[in-house]
């Protein structure tokens, strides 16, 4: 599938700032069948020189400073993509640095004695793929789709508890849940196209990898209940969602920020 993605941000000041320093994970990947055709990111009304690096995950990184005073920086992205039908990685054995990274527990996904107790009954011996689908299922039954009941700092113990979250949560949630059970898990961040879905109805998505010894890694959503097919584009990966946010910074100013994101994305 061959999908247009445009995505802005905006940043808001209720006073000016000195100077900011921003990064954002906004490219689409080229991994697992997937390829990034065009991208192109801009800064508004700062024209900033825009930067680039490779981070310890393998996510391509765009950073820029701005050190004038300002109230306001929009941050946007235009991006074609060619999706594939299935996720394909081509990697069959995990580094012991990846291993220590996909099983070590997170500030968002903790190896919380509830988390296991969670995941316990759904262990398949033997069976790491089906442990993972069951798991997978299981966290599509216990949470309810909720915008609004849970923020960008709730953990999976949180959303557990709570019994309700959204797309980051049931992410969280089933990484802890498999790391539990020794199956490395990691989160991944992009976009789900959905017809029904355009303006500011689109959003960002997130979903779990977990890898499977001779199989590699295989792409699951637990917001859906399905792997990963050709409406999902994958932008980063890495431990939870602290590695992987769409931008990120630093600013010099007492000021309070206020953030808007909008997405808008269509097939070709």
């Amino acid at each position: 599938m061959r999908l247009f993605i445009e995505h802005i941000t905006t940043l808001r000041y209720d006073t000016p700032i000195n100077e900011a320093h921003t990064e954002a994970r906004l490219r689409p990947s080229d991994s697992g069948g997937q390829r990034c055709l065009f991208f192109k990111l801009t800064t508004d009304p700062v024209h900033a020189t825009i930067l680039t690096y490779a981070d310890h995950f393998g996510n391509i990184v765009r950073y820029f400073d701005w050190l004038q005073p300002h109230t306001r920086l929009t941050i946007a992205t235009a991006s074609e993509v060619l999706t594939s039908d299935i996720f394909a990685a081509s990697q069959r054995e995990l580094t012991p640095l990846e291993r220590y990274d996909y099983l070590h527990p997170t500030a968002y996904a903790p190896a919380d004695e509830a988390i296991c107790r969670f995941a316990g009954p759904h262990v398949v011996e033997n069976d790491p793929l089906a442990t993972a689908m069951r798991l997978m299922r299981a966290v599509f039954q216990s949470l309810k789709y909720e915008r609004g009941a849970t923020d960008v700092k709730t953990t999976a113990d949180d959303a557990l508890s709570l019994g309700r979250g959204v797309c980051q949560d049931f992410a969280h949630l089933l990484i802890a849940a498999c790391r539990c059970q020794g199956i490395p898990a990691r989160y991944v961040s992009g976009y789900l196209y959905d017809p029904q879905w355009s303006g500011d109805s689109a959003a960002t998505h997130a979903w779990v990898d977990v890898f499977i010894p001779a199989r590699g890694w295989i792409s699951l959503d637990p917001t859906h209940n399905c792997e990963q097919n050709e409406r999902y584009v994958r932008v980063a990966i890495g431990r939870d969602y602290a590695d992987v946010p769409p931008t990120r910074g630093i600013f010099k100013g007492n000021a309070k920020e206020m953030l808007e994101v909008r997405v808008n994305i269509r097939a070709l």
